[in-house]
């Protein structure tokens, strides 16, 4: 009998943070092991809704809408097409890369009771404690929301 592996599930937005925190997790989760990798890879990307992106109601938003939602929908293609080219150079392709619409704390932490995640790794923006409570921080909400462990990666800060 085959024993399934467990499940890491990785959050990526367009930032170069979420993109380091990928390429971080495969150098030390998938791409060591070769064949006998611990984890079966799960890449998620939260599509923002166009109203929660532009905060603006009433006849105004009726011309803007249709705008941002080709933005954003350009935007998560970009994604999808980054992370599988990520994995591609990395030599990992079993990896099931999603979309989905709606607040990225919400799809996150919905994401992680879908696959049964035993891990979630997402980025750090390094925002400070000011800026992240204004902006509410979408990896300290799912650190504490998520029902699994979590593992926030930081980019290294660039010398000058």
């Amino acid at each position: 009998m085959v024993q399934e592996r467990p499940t890491m599930l990785v959050a990526v937005d367009d930032s170069a943070h979420s993109e380091y925190a990928l390429e971080w997790t495969l150098d030390h989760f998938f791409t060591s092991f070769g064949s006998n990798r611990p984890f079966q890879l799960v890449v998620i990307h939260a599509r923002p809704l166009p109203s929660s992106v532009i905060g603006l109601t009433g006849p105004a938003s009726a011309e803007v809408v249709p705008i941002m939602k080709v933005g954003i929908k350009k935007t998560a293609t970009m994604v999808k097409e980054k992370v599988k080219e990520i994995c591609r150079n990395k030599s990992l392709s079993d990896v099931r890369v999603e979309v989905v619409e709606g607040d990225p704390r919400n799809v996150v932490c919905e994401a992680v009771e879908k696959y049964h995640a035993a891990i979630l790794v997402l980025g750090s923006h390094g925002y400070g404690t000011v800026r992240r409570a204004i902006l509410s921080s979408v990896s300290d909400y799912c650190a504490h929301h998520a029902h699994c462990s979590a593992m926030i990666v930081k980019k290294p800060k660039q010398e000058n």
